[in-house]
């Protein structure tokens, strides 16, 4: 049974990929624009204050965007990874970014030990029950696991989101999905 979701998992991944190249560079920086807009308005009137974004490779949604528009009253922070783990790491106007693990840059800032008030979660696909497929290491599992308490928000293009993202017992959802 198992090993069926396994299969099921690198299929998707698969087509999504597929799907992603179906579409310009220039056609996902305007759907990632609208889906910033969305995440703007949403992290605006739910008044978060220390929010977990991240660092987007070339195919997820672009969310860099929000780093400037919302930074001004807020405290953001971003994953880095150390091991098989994602550390949390403040992230201001002037940090410096170094390529890291699956070349993802990431802040060269102190790691972040305080509140995260939500934390914003690229994927691979994602379903209307907060199922996830990431890109197969559990990275953000393991995280989101450590935050079981904290709103997590899925982030995807609209092709992305699907009827059913097979899942397994390890596999963390998130809250809602915004594409």
């Amino acid at each position: 049974m198992a090993e069926n979701i396994k299969e099921q998992k690198i299929a998707l991944r698969r087509l999504i990929r597929q799907r992603k190249k179906m579409f310009s560079q220039e056609q996902l920086q305007q759907k990632s624009q609208k889906i910033c807009e969305k995440l703007h308005q949403l992290l605006d009137n739910i008044n978060y204050k220390h929010i977990m974004l991240y660092y987007p490779l070339p195919d997820e949604v672009d969310v860099r965007p929000l780093f400037d528009r919302i930074q001004a009253n807020k405290c953001l922070i971003l994953p880095t990874v150390l091991g098989d783990d994602i550390v949390p790491v403040s992230f201001t106007k002037d940090s410096t970014f170094k390529e890291g693990a699956f070349h993802i840059l990431e802040p060269q800032n102190d790691s972040y030990s305080g509140p995260i008030d939500v934390i914003l979660v690229p994927g691979m696909a994602f379903d209307n029950k907060g199922n996830r497929l990431g890109r197969g290491k559990g990275y953000y599992d393991r995280f989101l696991q450590q935050h079981l308490q904290t709103p997590s928000i899925g982030v995807c293009f609209d092709f992305q989101l699907l009827d059913v993202v097979p899942s397994e017992d390890f596999d963390k959802k998130v809250d809602c999905v915004i594409y």
